[in-house]
C-alpha cells in the first residue's frame, strides 16, 4: 500500500489535538435478516468534550444514500441487533419514560420498531442489561445480566444492591480467581444469562426475564450465540484448572428448560468465538491450545453438532493462520473468516468439500484490500459480505465485497481475491498529513521482517524526517489496522516519519513466526526490531540521527528492553510496561497465563530491569492507576529505579532528563477526550526536546497548556 503526491499537503484534523479527538469513530455493525438494512454505532465528543457518546445509524448496503442517524440521547446507544421481526434491538442508559427517575439509570434493552416510531424499553434489570442475542427465525432474544451471588432473581438482586448502596459497602468476598479483568474489578455481581420473547412485550409492558444460568464466575468474559429457532443458547464457559486457573469450554443451553449439556470440553485448548449454522446443526468455535514455556498457542477454527452428536473437529488444521472472527454462509456449507495475514486482516472462504464434518476443506482469500475487515455480516442471498475496513491509512468505513463475483470467479482454489467497495460512512475518513508505504528486510536467522511506515509529505532526501519506532503490544498481535490510541498521524502531521514493525511473535506471518520470540522476548523480537529500524533508516527520505522508540504493553517492555540494550536512540517513550518480570507475574490480572508461559529462569533472563544500570537514553515512563494488566508497580518500580540507578540517574538536586505522566483514573489504556490530548501532547514535548532539539525545558512549558 503506497499512497504518495506531490503536491502540499492540506491542514489535517492531525495538526491539531481538539481537531483529533472530535473525529467520529465507527464500531459494530448489523445486518437486518432480508438484507436490507445496515446499521454502525458512532462514537463522538459529548458536549463537555469531556467523554464519548455513541449513537446507531443507518447505512445503505446498496451504496446509493447517505447514512442516516436513528438514535439521539446523552446517554447514547450501542450494541445493536436486529430482531427475527426486523426491530432493531439495541442497549441504552438513556432514561426510561416509564420508571420514577429515582435512580441512575441502567443499560436496558430497548426496541425500535421496523415499521417506524419511538424506540420503547422491552426490559430491565438493576445492574443494567448486555450482551443481545436474537435468533434469527424467532422471536426470542438473551440478554446478560449482572447479579449478586445470593439472588435468586432480579428482583431479590434489586433489594441487595439497595442494602449496599444504603449501607455503603463496596467490599467483594472472593471464592476463586481471578479477581480483576484488564481495568475492572470482578464481582461481587456476576453474569447470568436471561431469555424473552419479544413478540409477548405488550407496549408499555416489560419482558418477564427468564433465567438461564445461575450464580458463579462461569460466564465472565464469556462468547455466546442463539440457535436460529431460539431453542438453544450456546456459550462458553469457564471452569477451574489447577494453579488458581481457569479455561473456556463450550456448552449448550436449552432456552426453554435452562437444561446444560457439554459440547466441547478439551482439556488442552480454550474455546471462544461459538456461532450456530443457519440450518441449526453446527456450531463453529475457535480454538487455541493453552501454551506452556515452549509452546506457543495455536489457534484453528473448530465445528460440533448441536446435538452433540459425534466428536469436535478442528478445521483447516494445516492452513498456517490464526482464525478471528467466523461467519457462516447462509447455505451453512462454508464459513468467512477473518486473520491477521502479512499486516492485513482479510476475509478468507472456508468451505466443505463434502458438506460440514464430511472430509477436507479449502480456505481461499477473499478481499484484495491492504487493510483490516471486521464485523462481517453476509447477505442472506450470499451475494455479498458486508463488514467494518480499517487500515492505516484510513479508520474503520462500511463497506461491501461482491461475494458472488468471487465464488463465480472460478473452481475454488483458483479464484482471485476482489477489493471491497466503500459505503457511504456516517464519518468520513479524514485526510492524512502524508503517506503510507512498507518496509521489509531479512533478519539474521533469515527471516522477512515487514513493517508499514508512516511519511510526512514533506520528506526528502533534501530534508529527511526524524524517525519514531513504534512497538506494538500482544505481543501476538499485528500493526494492521487503524488505532485512536496510538495514532501514527499525529506525528507525522509535526514531521515525523513513523515505523510500525511486525517483530517476532507478530501474527500474520505463521506459526513458526510465533515461536521464534516464544518465551525469549529479548531475543529475536529486539533483534528484528533493530533489523527493521537499519532498513528504515537507510532510506534518503529518513533521517537515522533523529530517532526515537515507543512502546505500550509489550510494547512497552520492548521499549524497556531496548533502552537498556542500545543507545542509538535519542529517546525512549514507554508506557503501561513491564519492567521487573519476577514481580509482574503474580500481580497481573490472569497470572496462570503468565505462569503458564514463562519460567522462573526466562523471567530471570529477559526481565529489563536487570539492565538499569545500561539505561543512558532519556524516558519518559507513562502509566495508569488502575491497571491491572500491567500493574502500576511495575511503572513506579521503573521510575524509581531510572533516577537511582540507571546510567543517567538524577542529579545530586534531584534534577532529571526522564519523566513520568501519570493518570490516576486511567487504566491500560488512555481512554477519555481530555487525557488523550494530555497523552499526545506530553509525548510530543518530551520528543521534541530530545529529538527536534528545542531548548532545554521547552517541553515541560508546553504541558501547562493541557494540563491547567
Amino acid at each position: 500500500m503506497t499512497q504518495d503526491s506531490s503536491a502540499p499537503t492540506p491542514r489535517t484534523p492531525f495538526d491539531d489535538l481538539d481537531d483529533y479527538i472530535g473525529l467520529g469513530r465507527l464500531g459494530g455493525l448489523a445486518l437486518s435478516g432480508d438484507g436490507r438494512r445496515l446499521v454502525t454505532t458512532v462514537q463522538s465528543l459529548d458536549a463537555e468534550r469531556t467523554g464519548y457518546v455513541s449513537a446507531l445509524w443507518e447505512v445503505d448496503p446498496a451504496g446509493e444514500l447517505p447514512a442516516r442517524r436513528l438514535t439521539r440521547s446523552a446517554k447514547g446507544e450501542a450494541a445493536a441487533v436486529f430482531s427475527a421481526s426486523g426491530d432493531l434491538l439495541f442497549t441504552s442508559a438513556r432514561p426510561d419514560p416509564e420508571s420514577s427517575g429515582k435512580d441512575e439509570p441502567k443499560a436496558a434493552l430497548w426496541s425500535l420498531p421496523a415499521a417506524g416510531g419511538e424506540a420503547r424499553v422491552l426490559a430491565t434489570a438493576p445492574g443494567g442489561l448486555g450482551g443481545i442475542l436474537a435468533a434469527r427465525d424467532a422471536d426470542t432474544v438473551s440478554v446478560a445480566a449482572s447479579v449478586l451471588p445470593s439472588a435468586d432473581g432480579l428482583e431479590a438482586d434489586a433489594a441487595l444492591r439497595e442494602t449496599r448502596d444504603d449501607r455503603k459497602v463496596n467490599a467483594i468476598w472472593h471464592t476463586g480467581y481471578p479477581v480483576r479483568h484488564w481495568d475492572h474489578d470482578l464481582g461481587p455481581d456476576a453474569p447470568r444469562r436471561f431469555v424473552l420473547g419479544t413478540d409477548e412485550v405488550a407496549e408499555g409492558e416489560r419482558a418477564d426475564l427468564h433465567q438461564l444460568t445461575g450464580p458463579g464466575p462461569q460466564l465472565v468474559e464469556h462468547g455466546a450465540a442463539l440457535s436460529p429457532d431460539g431453542a438453544t443458547l450456546v456459550t462458553t464457559w469457564a471452569v477451574a484448572d489447577p494453579g488458581a486457573a481457569r479455561r473456556e469450554i463450550l456448552v449448550a443451553i436449552d432456552t426453554a428448560t435452562g437444561e446444560r449439556r457439554t459440547l466441547v470440553d478439551d482439556p488442552d485448548a480454550e474455546i471462544g468465538s461459538p456461532k450456530v449454522s443457519p440450518d441449526g446443526r453446527w456450531v463453529a468455535y475457535v480454538t487455541s491450545t493453552i501454551t506452556t514455556p515452549t509452546d506457543p498457542p495455536v489457534v484453528r477454527a473448530g465445528l460440533v453438532a448441536l446435538d452433540g452428536s459425534g466428536a469436535p473437529e478442528v478445521l483447516a488444521d494445516d492452513w498456517d493462520r490464526w482464525p478471528g472472527s467466523l461467519t457462516w454462509l447462509p447455505s451453512s456449507d462454508g464459513l468467512l473468516v477473518t486473520a491477521d495475514d502479512d499486516g492485513r486482516g482479510p476475509v478468507f472462504l472456508l468451505t466443505f468439500d463434502g458438506g460440514p464434518g464430511e472430509g477436507p476443506v479449502t480456505v481461499e482469500r477473499v478481499t484484495a484490500d491492504d487493510a483490516v475487515l471486521t464485523d462481517v455480516c453476509v447477505a442472506p442471498d450470499a451475494s455479498a459480505v458486508y463488514a467494518l475496513r480499517s487500515s492505516y491509512a484510513a479508520p474503520a468505513e462500511p463497506v461491501r465485497v461482491d461475494l458472488a463475483a468471487f465464488v463465480a470467479s472460478g473452481p475454488a482454489g483458483e479464484r482471485e481475491p476482489v477489493p471491497a467497495v466503500v459505503l457511504p460512512s456516517p464519518a468520513a475518513a479524514p485526510e492524512l498529513p502524508g503517506s503510507l508505504t512498507e518496509v521489509e528486510t531479512v533478519a539474521a536467522d533469515g527471516a522477512r521482517v515487514r513493517a508499514w511506515l508512516a511519511l510526512p509529505a514533506g520528506a526528502s532526501p533534501s530534508d529527511p524526517a526524524p524517525l519514531l519506532l513504534w512497538i506494538h503490544g500482544g505481543p501476538l498481535g499485528s500493526w494492521n489496522a487503524w488505532s485512536w490510541r496510538w495514532n501514527p498521524w499525529l506525528m507525522v502531521a509535526r514531521g515525523y516519519a513513523v515505523l510500525l514493525p511486525d517483530p517476532a511473535l507478530s501474527t500474520g506471518y505463521g506459526q513458526e513466526f510465533v515461536r521464534r520470540g516464544w518465551g525469549a522476548w529479548g531475543d529475536a523480537p529486539f533483534t528484528d526490531l533493530m533489523a527493521i529500524t537499519d532498513a528504515a533508516e537507510a532510506r534518503d527520505d529518513v533521517d537515522a540521527s533523529r530517532t526515537a522508540a515507543m512502546g505500550g504493553s509489550f510494547g512497552g517492555y520492548m521499549a524497556n528492553w531496548v533502552a537498556g540494550h542500545t543507545d542509538r536512540f535519542r529517546a525512549i517513550v514507554t508506557h503501561a510496561s513491564l519492567w521487573a518480570l519476577d514481580g509482574f507475574g503474580p500481580t497481573t490480572d490472569h497470572a496462570y497465563y503468565w505462569g503458564r508461559e514463562m519460567t522462573p529462569e526466562m523471567n530471570e533472563a529477559h526481565s529489563p530491569h536487570r539492565f538499569v544500570g545500561d539505561i543512558r537514553t532519556p524516558m519518559l515512563v507513562i502509566h495508569g492507576d488502575k491497571d491491572y494488566r500491567v500493574p502500576i508497580g511495575e511503572g513506579l518500580r521503573l521510575w524509581r529505579e531510572l533516577l537511582a540507578d540507571s546510567g543517567l540517574p538524577a542529579a545530586d538536586d534531584g534534577t532529571t532528563v526522564h519523566r513520568f505522566l501519570y493518570f490516576p483514573d486511567e487504566n491500560h489504556w488512555i481512554l477519555t477526550p481530555q487525557h488523550a490530548k494530555v497523552w499526545y501532547a506530553g509525548v510530543l514535548a518530551f520528543l521534541a526536546e530530545h529529538v527536534l532539539e528545542v531548548p532545554d525545558g521547552e517541553g515541560d512549558r508546553v504541558l501547562p497548556d493541557v494540563l491547567g
